[in-house]
Order: C-alpha cells, then structure tokens, then sequence
C-alpha cells in the first residue's frame, strides 16, 4: 500500500503479509483460544520453526515492530504535522473498525444479549482492550501515535536514546510483575510491553547499518530467535506457561525480545536486497496491502472454516495439515479482504492529507 506521502515498500508489505499470516494461523489452530481445538494448546511442533506459527499470537508483535519501523523510515528527518498525521491515521483505520464494530454489534442484537456492556467496551476501548476482533491492538497502536512526536525527538538526537525508554519500559514491567505477581496482561494487552516493538523497530531503521548485508549475523540471531520461540512454545507457550495469565518473570522482557528479533529481521530484509515486482512478490505484498481487513474479518469467518473442512473433508487432528488448510483459507480471505478494502477502506483513503511541513528555512512554494 501507498502511504500517503506516496511511497511504497514492497518489501514491508511482504512482512505485512506474513504478520497477517501467523495472526490467521493461530486462530484457525487454535480456534477455541484456551480449549485448543482444532490443535490442543499443549501440542508443540517437532520441526523447530513451525513453534513460532504454533505461537501466531507474535504476529501482532511483528505489526507493532514494523509499525515503528515505517514511521521511522518515512518521518525521518522531517517536521511532522501531527494533527494531520493523526487525522490521516483515523481515515486509514477508523472506518473499518467501526464497520467491524457495527457487525459485531448486529449479531449480538439478533442472539438476544444485553447490548449496554457492549456499548460500555466499545468506550472502554481507548483506554482498555476492549474492542472485539483483534481491534485492542489499534487502540494500542493510538497510543504510540500520541507518543510518536516524543519518539521522534529522541531518535533524531541519538537513536541510542530510544533504548533508554525501553529500559524504563522493562523497569515497570519489572514493578508491575512485583506487585501483582503476573504481568502477562500489561505485556500483551497493552502499550506497557508494546512500547518496546515501536521503539526497536524505529531504533533499527536508524541503526540498520548493523545488518544491512550482514546475512550471516542475522540468519544466526533468526535461529536462535526460532529457537526461543520453539522453547518458549514447550514451556506452555501463551496459554499455559503455569496458569493464564501466566506468573513467569519471562513476560517481563518477552516484548522486548520479540521487538529485537522482528526489528532485525524486518530491516535487514527491507535494506538488503533489491525487491522485484514480479508476480509473485506483488501478489504477497497485495496481501499485506490488504492486511488490515484480513486482521479484523478473519474472526468472522475461522471457525466456519474449520468446521467446514471437519464435515466435508477430514478431522484436523494433525498440526501440519492444521497449517496447510490455514495457509489455503488464508488465501481465500483475498475475497472478503478485497471487498472491504476496495468500499470501505479506500473510500476514505482518499481524505488523507499531506502531513509533512516542509524544512524550517526552506523557501515557500507559490502557487
């Protein structure tokens, strides 16, 4: 997708794509969340790379590193009008939130339950994760928009002052797991831990000398990332690391170590390699351009699929064919994805503005 100052990354698009991918994935294996069905929770892959889709959950850790890395690459260097820039991001994601939000609505009207608490979430949503269908981690990426201009600032004095936040970020994760005995819930559900993917993402944008090229530094660091996550997976994974939400210190730096992994990765692929537009690469980055609707719709449609194939096909009882299917109706999701891309979300792209103020000093542009 383009943004609105017009450029196009074909690369972060892929990366968007497959952050869709591991989201979808997770859902269709896991569609009964703590009661796994099809694939129970406890199950761990034996081949080592496959933990990490078992724990498609991280998909949402790669968007918020890739969110904070593209904000870095295209605010660089430049003076930022932040009420259009907030302005554009509304158009870019409130109107298929609230078309979620209206059909997740409807259906809870028409079973008949009370609609006052779901009024109430909806309001609480700002602030809480609250909003149904995966829209929680919008209103966590709100937050990082109104801290952006903080963020900016530090990273344009030294990038190595953005680590500093995200010290202070592991600190107070450190004293919420101490006073609470769990902070599983601040780290995934809230700015509190995923401060640190924002912030390792736009760090490695400014900090991609250290692996632009390097293949085998970051393919060792990518196994050993694969590895962790693998272990991680064993140990119990999201849901059962002792109970839900878990009580292991691990969730204090878990945030941190995905924004490290993500952020490597996602900048080592975007500045190492030149990225054709052949059929292949424009049809995945076309997945990624569609992302979003993906992301919110696939909760509508994920546990028809795996019903569908249970009474037409087979009992998914085996992970890898767990994954195969998710893969085929991951590709199907382009339908409905498209659709509401092409009337809902585009429609309203078009009230984006310019929101880059031109350099201090620079002379005025007559018209």
């Amino acid at each position: 997708m383009k943004s609105s100052s017009g450029k196009h990354y074909v690369a972060l698009d892929h990366v968007r794509a497959l952050a869709a991918f591991m989201v979808f994935h997770w859902h269709f294996a896991h569609a009964a969340g703590q009661r796994g069905y099809p694939i129970p929770i406890e199950y761990v892959p034996s081949i080592i790379p496959f933990g990490l889709f078992d724990e498609g959950h991280t998909g949402v850790a790669l968007f918020m590193t890739l969110s904070g890395y593209l904000f870095a690459k295209l605010l660089d260097g430049k003076e930022v009008h932040f009420g259009a820039f907030l302005n554009n991001r509304f158009w870019r994601l409130f109107p298929l939130l609230l078309f979620v939000f209206l059909i997740v609505g409807a259906r809870k009207l028409l079973s008949g339950e009370p609609m006052l608490e779901y009024w109430k979430n909806l309001a609480a949503g700002f602030i809480l994760p609250t909003w149904p269908n995966g829209g929680w981690s919008v209103a966590v990426e709100l937050h990082f928009y109104i801290l952006l201009p903080l963020l900016l600032r530090l990273a344009s004095s030294s990038a190595a002052r953005l680590l500093m936040l995200l010290l202070a970020a592991i600190l107070l994760r450190t004293v919420i797991y101490a006073v609470l005995g769990e902070v599983q819930t601040a780290a995934y559900w809230s700015i509190v831990g995923r401060i640190d993917q924002f912030v390792l993402g736009m760090f490695f944008f400014q900090a991609r000398d250290l692996v632009t090229g390097k293949h085998a530094r970051v393919l060792i660091g990518a196994a050993l990332f694969l590895v962790f996550y693998w272990w991680f997976d064993r140990a119990g994974g999201f849901y059962q690391m002792g109970a839900y939400p878990s009580v292991s210190p691990l969730w204090i730096v878990l945030p941190s170590i995905e924004g490290l992994g993500y952020a490597a990765l996602i900048a080592w692929y975007d500045t190492s390699f030149k990225h054709n537009t052949g059929k292949l690469s424009r049809a995945v980055a076309y997945y990624g351009t569609v992302s979003f609707s993906i992301y919110l719709l696939h909760f509508f449609f994920v546990n028809y699929a795996v019903r569908f194939v249970e009474r037409f096909f087979m009992h998914i009882t085996n992970y890898y064919a767990a994954f195969a299917w998710s893969v085929l109706f991951f590709v199907l999701m382009v339908v409905p994805a498209t659709l509401t891309f092409r009337f809902i979300e585009m429609p309203f792209l078009k009230l984006r503005r310019n929101y880059l103020r031109p350099p201090s000093g620079a002379p005025k542009q007559s018209d």
